[in-house]
């Protein structure tokens, strides 16, 4: 059996395009006048089935339409794409069909069309619910647009997430802990929680190398944020499964657990990351980041610009990177069939004395204080 088969296979498709570049984004992500969507439609396609001849008839387990801002894209091409997939290759019976979406009204106007196209679940770019931190964010919505764009969505789609960034300029604890109360209130049994952080090449990471952007909590505070974020979703039933994400018990995001558990993946659409096993050997593979390069490279037969072969030793490292994020841990059998040696003893047994780990004789877990400086565990594990 491949090691691909524990995490599952998905099939991500990359929608470029978004109405205006948030400040703290660094996705792949433009704001375009013009988008011949008959040529976007006929690139995705012909790469569905260029992926479909390199890998075969495999089960797909998710769709899931990232960007950018999938909500902008025409229903007819999320239909087209999803029609494609299934008529291409088996399907499971639980596919799980996620679409990104922003909550502006137009947005969310679009919905019933997404859920007739396919789509059985949407995950909204809410990220605050107040009108002010909206603005600092470049959100396009205000906190009244989001509630009612979540509450539409609830009332067509049987599964809802949202995201919120939070340690936001000059945010307090009892800030963090209204709002996210009320989200809470709001939640239907999913949603993710991103600390906001500086990247450079954003415009907050121009702002911030000149002293731009005030009001960033320190370190203690961070600390402050994320411990409080834990508690309350514990007390309602919405505990953390990975790293920044939270769900009730079945409820989670299949898709980002075919990441996280280090299954294969196709990535379709510009810049799109995958992870692909093709004849016992696992591949990263990587689109052409431009948008118009990489419509006129699938034009030429594929838009794949690289597919670099992973070591055993490198596919191991990921594993853990991966699998000590989610709840679930990684599986130490595993790990070593990957590596060809166990992982670290020495640095096992001390991480689990300072209360960073756990550890069972077939898994290996994060504790919750682990998680939080879990580079750092990761590091001392991988340490020869």
């Amino acid at each position: 059996m491949d090691d691909w088969t524990y995490g599952g296979f998905g099939i991500y498709i990359h929608w470029p395009f978004c109405s205006a570049k948030c400040p703290y984004c660094d996705f792949n992500s433009h704001v375009s006048k013009k988008i011949d969507t008959k040529q976007w439609l006929k690139g995705y396609l012909s790469e569905i089935q260029r992926v479909r001849n390199t890998v075969g008839p495999r089960l797909v387990n998710s769709i899931f339409f990232g960007g950018g801002t999938p909500s902008l894209m025409d229903p007819e091409i999320v239909e087209a794409v999803i029609g494609t997939i299934k008529s291409s290759f088996p399907i499971s019976n639980q596919l799980e069909v996620t679409l990104e979406a922003n909550p502006t009204s137009v947005e969310a106007g679009r919905f019933a069309a997404y859920q007739n196209a396919g789509v059985n679940r949407i995950s909204m770019g809410i990220q605050a619910l107040n009108d002010s931190d909206l603005r600092r964010l470049g959100r396009l919505h205000t906190a009244q647009e989001a509630r009612l764009a979540f509450e539409t969505a609830r009332n067509i789609f049987a599964r809802v997430s949202f995201d919120l960034i939070y340690a936001r300029q000059y945010q307090t604890l009892a800030q963090w802990r209204a709002e996210l109360s009320e989200a809470l209130a709001m939640a239907v049994d999913h949603f993710s929680l991103y600390q906001l952080t500086v990247e450079t090449g954003t415009a907050f990471g121009d702002r911030y190398k000149v002293g731009r952007l005030p009001g960033l909590p320190n370190n203690d505070l961070g600390a402050d944020l994320y411990e409080l974020t834990q508690s309350l979703c514990d007390a309602h039933n919405m505990p953390a499964y990975e790293v920044s994400n939270h769900a009730r018990d079945g409820a989670e995001c299949l898709h980002n657990l075919i990441y996280w558990r280090y299954g294969d993946y196709a990535g379709i659409g510009p810049g799109a990351h995958g992870r692909l096993t093709l004849k016992g050997q696992k591949f990263a593979t990587e689109a052409f980041y431009n948008p118009d390069k990489w419509l006129a490279a699938v034009n030429q037969g594929t838009g794949e610009k690289s597919a670099q072969q992973i070591d055993q030793t490198a596919q191991a490292t990921e594993y853990l990177l991966m699998g000590l994020r989610i709840k679930d841990g990684i599986d130490l059998e595993r790990f070593e069939n990957l590596a060809g040696a166990p992982l670290n003893i020495e640095a096992q047994t001390s991480l689990e004395d300072m209360g960073l780990l756990i550890r069972s004789d077939k898994t290996l877990k994060a504790t919750r204080a682990g998680t939080a400086v879990l580079n750092s565990v990761i590091s001392s594990l991988l340490e020869a």
